[in-house]
């Protein structure tokens, strides 16, 4: 990997997008058919891979501990400028941290939970050049929240958007955007319930890849073992609508069409 590869992004959203599976194996092939990933060793060794489309990337898959219990979960990573005192700032305002901020790399990362039960790691240093929206990565992350304001006043606290340039929260009747440089990178929205007995109900962070044909890449994952999950069979986005699917793991994950 070159350091050509290696920016420092910018920092209040997104810069990465995890997946820790039981099964790495199943997880490539059933990506590679879906997506057309290709997949590279990367410095965490053998168990942590860079999948990319035409050598830019898109995303890591894992291998999780043994004894760990499925479904998979799909994490953001957000870009910080201090690790330290994004910690500082979740456990002030009532977040579960549950790791870190730990050296990792050239950098410093952490994981958490918001209020609610979402799931998502922050970030402190350089990392591969990937941006939300554009070329391979995803198009966009959507939350799934019980309180849509309430999850943007917490997200915002704690991330700074009110003071990092670039970036523009947008506040609709049911729900919230955030973009940066005019391009849209996050999609807060209602729905999430904390006691519902299925997990895909809860509040949790979804990814949304584009494809160029969303009904065959939905008949490609159910034939690879995928599945639709007890959800709607789309979801609303500001591009339009989204298909819901689930990977052989229980990854929840969000298909879009290219270009809408």
């Amino acid at each position: 990997m070159s350091a050509a590869e290696h920016v420092v992004p910018a920092p209040g959203i997104p810069c990465w997008v995890n997946l820790m599976v039981g099964d790495l194996r199943a997880a490539q092939a059933f990506y590679a058919a879906v997506l057309g990933w290709e997949f590279r060793t990367s410095s965490l060794g053998s168990g942590f891979l860079v999948a990319s489309v035409g050598g830019r990337p898109v995303a890591g898959i894992g291998e999780r501990r043994p004894g760990l219990a499925p479904p998979s979960v799909w994490t953001p990573y957000f870009a910080v400028r201090d690790a330290t005192v994004t910690a500082a700032r979740l456990r002030e305002r009532g977040a579960t941290l549950a790791v870190g901020p730990v050296a990792l790399g050239e950098g410093r990362a952490g994981l958490a939970a918001d209020r609610d039960g979402a799931a998502f790691g922050f970030w402190e240093g350089p990392g591969l050049a990937w941006s939300v929206g554009a070329e391979s990565a995803p198009t966009r992350l959507d939350l799934q929240t019980r309180d849509v304001f309430d999850a943007a006043v917490f997200y915002g606290e704690v991330f700074g958007w009110a003071d990092e340039p670039g970036i523009d929260v947008a506040y609709r009747r049911d729900h919230v955007l955030v973009e940066r440089d005019g391009r849209t990178a996050l999609s807060l929205r209602g729905g999430g319930v904390q006691t519902s007995a299925e997990p895909q109900s809860r509040p949790r962070w979804l990814v949304n890849f584009a494809v160029d044909d969303v009904e065959r890449a939905v008949a490609t994952a159910t034939g690879a073992g995928g599945g639709k999950p007890q959800l709607p069979a789309s979801a609303w986005s500001p591009d339009g609508f989204s298909r819901v699917l689930q990977d052989p793991g229980g990854g929840l994950f969000t298909l879009t069409q290219r270009g809408t």
